[in-house]
């Protein structure tokens, strides 16, 4: 299975600091980043981690249910799959994401809202993301000075 990549350019402080990260892999673009903009309400036009974690996570997790339901014997008409993921203070200092909610309302052909509910929940517990959010064992670190 391929690596897929992405990079970010930052300069500056935490708080007076800016970046932007970049989907490297598949080139479609390149995205502002702050601090003060990712706790803030309004994001004004740039991205944070937890909105490219919950994009990550709902398309995964869409992926994922259109399996499941497929392995039903069931066909997906259409899925539409919203993922929240919230930035919360860390008990222990700094932050970190305090909630994931996923929400999705589905037309399927071949199912009734318990199988739904069933191939929902199979989904959520196999999607790799939702995997890798439970808590990864293996995180490796390359970190150079420029």
């Amino acid at each position: 299975m391929p690596t897929r990549t992405a990079r970010t350019a930052w300069t500056g402080g935490l708080q007076d600091g800016s970046g932007q990260v970049e989907l490297a892999s598949s080139g479609v673009g390149k995205y502002d980043v702050s601090f003060p903009k990712r706790a803030a309400d309004d994001a004004d036009g740039t991205t944070s981690p937890e909105e490219l974690i919950a994009a990550a996570h709902s398309s995964c997790f869409a992926m994922a249910l259109s399996a499941q339901i497929g392995n039903a014997g069931a066909t997906p008409e259409s899925l539409d799959v919203t993922a929240d993921v919230t930035l919360g203070p860390d008990p222990d200092g700094g932050f970190r994401i305090s909630a994931i909610k996923l929400t999705v309302r589905g037309r399927v052909s071949g199912l009734d809202a318990d199988g739904f509910a069933a191939a929902a929940a199979a989904a959520k517990a196999g999607c790799p993301v939702s995997k890798a959010l439970a808590g990864v064992d293996n995180i490796t670190l390359d970190a150079a000075l420029a």
